[in-house]
């Protein structure tokens, strides 16, 4: 398919994509990615991590990358997660996978109930670069443009993020690049081969991202 152009604004369902939502109406995936803890990409970033189960925001201004995959999984908790709430430990999550990123004005936050801890880099013309980033997350937002995509592939078969995969039968999609501006995300993990944060700044404040 050739370059295709899409709002993806949480605040607008009628033209926009609502993950928590598309992964819930995956079909197969909730049963495809059964007993799965959190994505390995193989011989890529090594071993397996259980999440905290706190979500984290981060937000960017411009986000480029290349080679692209998106599929669903299941995160977990270590057993008895004081976090788990009414999920049993386990959090339904869109894989989102990048080869190569640049990100402007990045900007990550946690609230840690009564404040915040942020962390903000990328500015002043020097962007964040990440190799083979992988986040995990229930809900984007943005205006995304993709090259070349596909969607609707087998997860297990994407090729664009070298060592990074899904389950057999789960619903997936690919691109050769994608651009996102006005970024907005709702994270539970993410993992990078190589992660560089120019001007790079970290501290508590009353405000998140």
């Amino acid at each position: 398919m050739s370059e295709q152009t899409a709002p993806i604004e949480a605040d607008q369902p009628s033209s926009g994509v609502r993950w928590r939502r598309f992964a819930v109406t995956l079909g197969a995936v909730a049963a495809g990615a059964a007993g799965m803890v959190v994505l390995t990409a193989q011989g890529v970033l090594g071993a397996q991590f259980a999440i905290s189960g706190m979500p984290f925001t981060v937000t960017a201004d411009r986000l480029e990358g290349t080679g692209f995959e998106q599929f669903a999984t299941l995160d977990q908790m270590i057993p008895d997660s004081p976090n788990q709430g009414d999920t049993g430990g386990q959090v339904l999550v869109i894989v989102s996978a990048i080869d190569k990123a640049e990100l402007t004005n990045l900007c990550q936050s946690i609230n840690l109930g009564g404040t915040n801890l942020r962390i903000t880099a990328g500015g002043s013309g020097k962007p964040v670069t990440a190799r083979t980033l992988v986040v995990d997350g229930d809900e984007i937002a943005g205006n995304a443009s993709f090259k070349k995509i596909n969607v609707g592939q087998d997860a297990s078969t994407v090729d664009q993020v070298p060592g990074v995969t899904g389950n057999p039968g789960v619903f997936a999609q690919q691109a050769d690049t994608v651009t996102i501006t006005n970024l907005r995300q709702n994270n539970y993990a993410t993992t990078a081969a190589i992660f560089t944060l120019p001007n790079l700044r970290m501290g508590f404040s009353s405000d998140g991202c």
